[in-house]
């Protein structure tokens, strides 16, 4: 028609005003389409979408500061949390800041925005017609995938250079939202054992290999814990009900999760989002569990993201939080990635624990020419800020033998990151002591190394849409099993009066495996190309870039950190 034609004419006339005065915000700038999204159609100019504005906050290095001393077991600080609203105070954008984002919001006439209590974030809505106003040379389409569809462009846009110092990214523009099993490397469907007769891991499984007994269980009234699913994920209750009455029958638990914040999808229930709630209830048992899921207000919103906003705006949440979420970090900007890592550093300030499973890819493999290949770490996973948690299997699988490393289990070495200080020594022993590695091509010696510590991995079983489903395998469902566990770290922890474990990686790395069995045996998988034949690091004593530290031994993981 002939409004949309003048409309786009008048698009095109601010955009070149605002491109010669613009600068390109990095973040969010990967504009690529997924081969599994289809262009479906153009978007009318009075459509809705919803941005997310990460607007930039105040006193991070000082952030980071704290937060070493309120984790590190030997600084007067430790364990004194803040509470949100204190992080709130540290953090929050200068009222500068404040002002310019939002009088150019408003300018554009963009006024229906929420923020958060930390005030660094801005969530609006508007129309497509404003939204390609406000970031000259964005250009939305719509796109679908199975019955799913989202709103975006896969242009390139700029910021005005008035505002671009004061954002570090516009969410909701260019990433499209991860197909189900890239949700999480965790899940990339279910490996049968070559050896289909294994009679598989069940909760009394865990319990007999950890050590923990019928009295291993919560009994500390403000203790909680949670899993975050993403995208068409979705547990269901009376799946959990019935995994409990199959296989939890040797020690008290819950059948019924505490609180759901987000909406609930309606289908099938996902083998992800029960394996996750299955293996925390009954690992961490008898304490209070939420599950945080797609919230599904906007379509066009990534749900990690969604996540993060809502830790970010509730002053009580749980203490242990377990993801099986994942990307490879080639795929995200280094700005997106730094300003998700400010956002763990929120939470462990606050004495929150964050888990996140390392992936089933092994070390992965990129591809740079046909030549030249190199490791793919995968994001979070390769954050110095949250707990990673590697995969094993039973050294024999018929019995509770000891474990040796699941050839799927994610690890290697960040290509953004630096090796924090809390591990340096660990890493660099491994580096020294194990011979032959990996062409040093292939990895950044120098980076953030990933797992932290691990857990069985291999052949679950899991309830998913009331039937019994075996053979189940993955970095996620190690994740809830370690959380679970440290859920009951924390409740032994509270009744004692002492705070929560919150960020727990400077304290496990000093105590240098204590606690933990070792796990020392096996490689995990990556390139099939002629230098490395399709292996990537191997487990050895101490910690490794394939198991950590190793697996839990509950007993004397507890008592290693009840001071």
């Amino acid at each position: 028609s002939d409004s949309v034609y003048f409309y786009r004419i008048a698009v095109f006339v601010l955009s070149f005003i605002w491109l010669v005065n613009g600068e390109l915000l990095e973040a969010d700038q990967d504009a690529s389409v997924p081969e599994d999204w289809i262009l479906v159609e153009g978007v009318e100019p009075l459509e809705e979408v919803e941005l997310t504005f990460a607007l930039k906050q105040q006193n991070v290095k000082q952030m980071e500061e704290l937060l070493k001393l309120v984790s590190d077991p030997d600084s007067h600080q430790y364990g004194k949390h803040l509470s949100l609203e204190e992080v709130a105070a540290l953090v929050q954008p200068s009222q500068l800041t404040e002002k310019v984002v939002r009088n150019w919001l408003q300018s554009h006439g963009v006024k229906n925005c929420h923020t958060v209590v930390t005030r660094d974030f801005l969530q609006c809505v508007m129309t497509v017609q404003v939204a390609e106003a406000l970031l000259p040379g964005a250009k939305f389409h719509r796109y679908s995938r199975d019955s799913h569809t989202v709103l975006r462009s896969t242009s390139l846009y700029s910021i005005h250079k008035d505002v671009y110092q004061h954002l570090d990214f516009v969410g909701g523009v260019h990433r499209f939202p991860p197909k189900g099993k890239d949700i999480s490397k965790g899940w990339e469907g279910a490996r049968q054992s070559a050896l289909g007769y294994h009679l598989g891991v069940t909760p009394s499984v865990i319990r007999s290999r950890y050590n923990l007994t019928e009295k291993d269980v919560g009994t500390a009234t403000n203790n909680s814990q949670a899993v975050a699913q993403f995208l068409e994920q979705y547990y269901n209750p009376a799946d959990l009900a019935e995994f409990m009455s199959l296989f939890a029958g040797g020690f008290t638990h819950m059948s019924a999760v505490e609180r759901v914040v987000g909406t609930q999808g309606g289908g099938k229930a996902g083998i992800e989002a029960s394996l996750d709630v299955e293996y925390i209830m009954s690992s961490g048992a008898n304490i209070s569990t939420w599950v945080f899921t797609n919230p599904g207000r906007h379509e066009t919103q990534e749900p990690f993201l969604q996540w993060m906003l809502l830790l970010s705006n509730m002053s009580a949440v749980p203490w242990v939080h377990t993801i099986s979420y994942g990307d490879d970090e080639d795929s995200l900007s280094d700005a997106y990635m730094n300003r998700i890592n400010i956002e763990f550093m929120k939470a462990g300030l606050r004495g929150i624990s964050m888990l996140f499973a390392s992936g089933d890819s092994g070390a992965g493999c990129r591809h740079l020419t046909k030549e030249r290949n190199t490791f793919r770490p995968s994001f979070p996973a390769s954050s110095p800020y949250v707990t990673t948690v590697g995969g094993t299997s039973f050294k024999n699988p018929f019995k509770l033998t000891y474990e040796v490393t699941d050839y799927i289990s994610g690890g290697g070495f960040s290509n953004v990151f630096a090796m924090p200080d809390y591990q340096g020594g660990a890493v660099q022993a491994y580096l020294k002591n194990v011979q032959p590695l990996p062409p040093q091509t292939y990895f950044n010696i120098t980076g953030r190394a990933y797992p932290d510590l691990a857990a069985l991995s291999d052949n679950y079983w899991v309830v998913t849409n009331r039937v019994p489903v075996p053979w189940v395998s993955g970095t996620s469902a190690s994740t809830p099993v370690v959380g679970g566990m440290l859920s009951l770290i924390n409740d032994q922890r509270f009744l004692k009066g002492l705070p929560s474990l919150g960020f727990i990686n400077p304290r496990l790395y000093k105590l240098q495996g204590k606690g933990l069995y070792d796990v020392t045996e096996g490689c995990h998988l990556s390139c099939l190309d002629d230098k490395v034949e399709g292996k990537g690091f191997c487990a050895s004593p101490s910690w490794d870039p394939v198991t950590g530290w190793g697996t839990p031994n509950y007993p004397a993981l507890l008592k290693a950190l009840m001071d």
